[in-house]
């Protein structure tokens, strides 16, 4: 059974970069075809794809929030990390760490989302 956790601080201010990382137990990251997605859901609207990063590290990221996003593993701890620069109150949200076959908001195992605040 793989089984994710995000970890991360709950608040946020605005301008700083948003750092919050996943933890994955029960398999690799680097197991072959698997793609490590983050999405996020803001209060009262959908989920929405942030980026990912695929088993053999490559990364893509969404076209609305590309340009402040970063995101890296590291295979030793079996985590991989998303940075979101220069925040806005409109980047609040609960933020989760998903397994896929491909990027995108669909999944087969995901983590159980951290509220992430962006406030003074």
């Amino acid at each position: 059974q793989v089984q994710l956790q995000e970890s991360g601080p709950g608040l946020v201010q605005p301008s700083q970069t948003l750092s919050l990382t996943c933890t994955v137990s029960g398999g690799s990251i680097a197991t072959t075809s698997y793609v490590w997605n983050w999405i996020r859901q803001p209060p009262g609207k959908g989920l929405e794809w942030m980026g990912a990063i695929t088993y053999s590290g490559i990364t893509y990221y969404g076209p609305s929030h590309g340009s402040r996003t970063s995101i890296s593993r590291d295979t030793s701890k079996n985590q991989f990390t998303l940075q979101l620069r220069s925040v806005t109150p409109e980047d609040t949200a609960v933020y989760f760490c998903t397994r896929a076959k491909r990027i995108g908001i669909e999944y087969d195992y995901g983590g159980q989302g951290t509220q992430v605040t962006v406030s003074l």
